[in-house]
């Protein structure tokens, strides 16, 4: 499995704009697990967005939804693999709309951009590591349907603040609740692997969320729960971005006050 690290290839695009579309529309599933290394220049152009990514004919789409999958089920290696493609294809998406909002949101601070953009490779980094675990378990990329959910609501988000209040605030900081709950389950399960990857996962986005907070604080001039909520476009909610238990250990690290905790919890 070849990582981003890995890869030296030097991009042909001449801006970090241009690798950004590349990777969005791209249909290669090699390009999408480890594009060449991006530009180091903005290019500050206004384009017409991409309505869509590419997709590899690897991959096949249906209308699935991921089930609640107890420990005891993920037992099953074939059903622990189902879930973490899933996650994998959870984390091609964010790598996908990271470089969307480069694209849709030119006027916003170049270290925005920036960020946006370190966030993608971390995300195209957690998908090598959950394919490669994908492997071991004798499946593969493409083994299992997916489903563009991401894509269907995060392009509804017309401003910079609704970006980051519904990607890295909102889904990412579910996340940090969700991925900690599976962790569990896969140790429970005997996979002590997948658990090391899915903690790791965790621990490296909450870099992603603080991220966000801090965004949302420089563009509405504060970062409570009432700014974040109002930031949210509809039909999303606060509902979808969390977990029934809330890993506040890591959401305080994110940034995240006792009171937005305390409001998400009981919202």
């Amino acid at each position: 499995m070849v990582s981003v690290e890995d890869s030296v290839e030097a991009s042909v695009e001449a801006s970090v704009e241009e690798w950004a579309r590349a990777y969005v529309t791209s249909p290669s599933l090699a390009y999408k697990m480890a594009p060449p290394r991006p530009p180091l220049l903005f290019d500050n152009k206004v384009d017409e967005l991409p309505p869509q990514p590419g997709r590899p004919a690897e991959l096949s789409l249906d209308e699935h939804r991921l089930r609640n999958l107890t420990a005891a089920a993920l037992r099953d290696p074939k059903k622990r693999a189902f879930l973490i493609h899933t996650f994998w294809h959870h984390e091609l998406q964010a790598a996908e709309l990271m470089c969307w909002a480069i694209l849709a949101f030119p006027e916003t601070p170049e270290a925005f951009r920036r960020g946006l953009l370190r966030i993608a490779l971390d995300e195209i980094r957690h998908m090598s590591m959950y394919a490669q675990h994908l492997e071991s378990l004798s499946f593969h990329v493409g083994a299992f349907p997916v489903n563009d959910w991401f894509w269907t609501r995060i392009p509804l988000a017309k401003t910079p603040s609704a970006f980051v209040s519904a990607m890295n605030i909102g889904f990412e900081g579910g996340n940090l609740d969700h991925g900690l709950r599976f962790a569990e389950r896969f140790e429970q399960a005997g996979d002590s692997e997948a658990a090391r990857i899915q903690r790791t996962i965790v621990e490296e986005e909450i870099p992603h969320v603080a991220f966000g907070m801090r965004w949302l604080e420089r563009f509405c001039g504060d970062a409570t729960f009432e700014t974040w909520q109002a930031n949210i476009v509809a039909p999303l909610s606060p509902m979808l971005m969390r977990g029934k238990t809330l890993n506040r250990r890591a959401r305080a690290k994110a940034g995240q006050t006792e009171a937005f905790v305390n409001a998400l919890e009981h919202w």
